[in-house]
C-alpha cells in the first residue's frame, strides 16, 4: 500500500515541479511519476545534508519529492538546453 502512495505522491510532486520548471508540455504522466520518485530519493538524500528534514509523513514526502524533482529538472535542463531556468 505504501508503494501506491509513493507513486501517487511522487507523480503529484513531479507534475508540480514540471509546471514550475516549464517542462510540463514535454513530459507525460509516466515521466512525471519517475521524476517525482527520483526527486524524492534525491531530496531525501540531499536535504538532510543541509539540515532540512520534513519528516516521514505524506506531506513531508511531497515537499521532499518536490524539492528533489525541481533539482533534478534543473540538472536535466543544464544538459538538454545548456542553461538552468
Amino acid at each position: 500500500m505504501n508503494f501506491l502512495i509513493y507513486l501517487i505522491v511522487g507523480g503529484i510532486a513531479g507534475w508540480l515541479a514540471s509546471i514550475m520548471m516549464k517542462r510540463d508540455g514535454s513530459q507525460g504522466i509516466i515521466l512525471n511519476v519517475i521524476v517525482g520518485i527520483i526527486g524524492g530519493f534525491l531530496g531525501g538524500f540531499l536535504l538532510p545534508m543541509v539540515g532540512l528534514g520534513f519528516g516521514g509523513t505524506t506531506i513531508g514526502f511531497l515537499v521532499t519529492a518536490f524539492i528533489g524533482a525541481v533539482i533534478l529538472l534543473l540538472i536535466i535542463n543544464l544538459f538538454t538546453r545548456g542553461r538552468a531556468r
